[in-house]
């Protein structure tokens, strides 16, 4: 019975997802939307990113309900809400813009995605790396802790329906109450949600099978075979290292790379069949009821969340961050090279200060426009476009394949701000990046992004292409963020918005939208509801009750 129970759980939470073809998707609250009618803004579409002309492109990171808090300090409780809820994609190869008022939450979400701040809620996925080559502790603690995990699912669904029948007890009532019911059975869902993704994403359709100690078994050999085999990787990669930079040829560190490599094809073939057993578990479940269900949202991206230090260090070399002072993020102490140097040293991309090193310096000095002779001189003999140059050849000296550019133009003067936008651009082309690119300037984001987000207190309210978002407006706030871009044309003059007042207190948001404080369009749901970002048009995802 107990069993009964956990698969009705967990299908009625599977069938709130929907998957496109890349296999990433986005919670669609069925049951609130049922108990409430499909009020406007109450049901999230798509998760954000899933373009209909883009569904071949590869998501790079898929972000699900980011939260990061920082404690008020003297007050208990108490939290300054920097992001509170984002949910979005990143696709490799593109350009997403990201633009808001000063003090909105850019930067902080740009350095929480790479873990510079430990995410306080939500699940952050990076595609660069396959889970098993990184095998991180939360995997094995999952895998181990699979009943505990289920029994805590199965409290978090009852949770969930006992909230939605709480709706529905408070729809045919009074407006504010009801309002009230609505938001908490969205955080039960989500709760529900959240732990639901947890075990899915790692079991898949195994999740269902009776026989937990066998899936525990077959997961932690795996888990353990892919260990195994991440030490060899790591032990053969020292020595060569050790080889390539030997004056001499050594007879027995060629003997020890010879054992290493056969040790490496054995670990391979063992892990492979640990795979195999998985697979044939699955194969005996197949047609089952829910199987295929559960099996199309397993996910093998890792959750970046969820690492411990090390494990996030290996990671470091894939996503890097570009900082908004080219004056106070170079260390006055080092020359150009030791600076662009010190990221490939910390990789163990190199065992020391010699030829090698250097000439792979000056190589990414080079395609970041910095002169050879340059490699010996100190920041303060550089202008502020040739020390933003220096933070950009840092960040690529490790060859990584997602860049956070935080406001990495915003002070400069605009002929320098034009050639280093150029410099991004070809840069991305050439070394197939994926950037975050983070601005309030709105011109900049129009020009380098492919798509663009708005931000507004610690949440995404409108996520668009760019050409589309600066041609029809679909939140009230991006209206008004675009009608102050000043014109020397006439025609296209329009009426500037007045925002009255300031942005609430991130410590206090208000209930509801956060927008509705200065908001011209605002009713009575706009005050007690929080709006989903859902899909308005295909490829426009918009966080509004009353959409434009």
């Amino acid at each position: 019975m107990a069993n009964d129970n956990f698969t009705q759980a967990a299908l009625t939470l599977a069938g709130n997802f929907t998957v496109d073809a890349g296999g990433v998707g986005e919670a669609v609250g069925k049951a609130v939307g049922k108990a409430v009618g499909n009020l406007p803004g109450n049901l999230p579409g798509n998760l954000p990113g899933n373009l209909p002309d883009k569904k071949q492109k590869k998501p790079l990171l898929s972000i699900r309900n980011l939260k990061q808090y920082f404690p008020v300090k003297g007050h208990r409780n108490m939290f300054v809400k920097a992001n509170d809820g984002i949910t979005l994609e990143i696709y490799e190869g593109e350009t997403l813009g990201l633009v808001g008022e000063s003090g909105c939450g850019k930067s902080t979400f740009g350095r929480t995605l790479l873990q510079l701040y430990r995410q306080t809620h939500g699940r952050s996925l990076f595609y660069g790396r396959a889970l098993d080559s990184i095998a991180p502790h939360y995997l094995r603690d999952t895998i181990k802790s699979l009943p505990h995990g289920k029994q805590n699912l199965l409290k978090l669904f009852d949770k969930s329906r006992a909230a939605d029948a709480e709706v529905k007890a408070a729809s045919g009532g009074d407006d504010k109450h009801k309002f009230r019911a609505m938001e908490e059975a969205e955080k039960s869902r989500k709760a529900a949600e959240d732990a639901f993704l947890d075990l899915v994403h790692i079991f898949g359709g195994l999740l269902l099978s009776p026989n937990e100690d066998e899936i525990i078994a077959a997961y932690l050999e795996h888990f353990n075979a892919a260990a195994h085999r991440n030490r060899i990787n790591d032990d053969i990669a020292a020595l060569e290292l050790k080889k390539t930079e030997s004056a001499e040829k050594s007879d027995s560190l060629e003997a020890a790379l010879s054992e290493k490599r056969a040790a490496l094809a054995s670990a391979e073939e063992e892990l492979k069949r640990k795979l195999g057993a998985i697979d044939a578990l699955r194969g005996r479940m197949k047609g089952s009821e829910g199987f295929d269900e559960l099996e199309r949202l397993r996910d093998d991206g890792i959750d970046l969340a969820r690492l411990d230090y090390n494990e996030m260090r290996l990671l470091r070399r894939d996503m890097q961050l570009i900082f908004q002072d080219p004056y106070s993020s170079l260390n006055p102490r080092l020359t150009v090279g030791q600076i662009v140097g010190e990221g490939p040293l910390a990789h163990n991309f190199f065992s020391g200060t010699g030829e090698a090193l250097q000439e792979h310096v000056l190589g990414v000095m080079n395609n970041c426009g910095l002169a050879p002779y340059m490699i010996h001189r100190y920041p303060h003999q550089f202008s502020g476009g040739q020390r933003q140059r220096i933070g950009i050849a840092r960040a690529l000296a490790v060859g990584p394949k997602f860049i956070v550019c935080d406001e990495a133009v915003s002070a400069l003067d605009v002929s320098i701000q034009s050639q280093i936008l150029n410099l991004l651009s070809e840069l991305k082309e050439k070394e197939k990046l994926t950037y975050l690119f983070i601005s309030h300037d709105l011109s900049v984001i129009k020009y380098i992004s492919d798509r663009i987000g708005v931000m507004y207190l610690g949440n995404i309210v409108e996520l668009a292409d760019s050409e589309e978002l600066f041609r029809h407006q679909r939140h009230p706030y991006t209206e008004a963020l675009l009608s102050a871009i000043p014109t020397t044309r006439a025609a296209k003059a329009k009426e500037s918005i007045i925002l009255e007042g300031d942005i609430p207190s991130p410590i206090k948001p208000p209930k509801g939208c956060k927008f509705h404080t200065r908001c011209r369009y605002v009713t009575d749901i706009c005050r007690e509801v929080t709006p989903e970002l859902k899909e308005t048009d295909p490829g426009h995802f918009t966080a509004c009750h009353h959409c434009l």
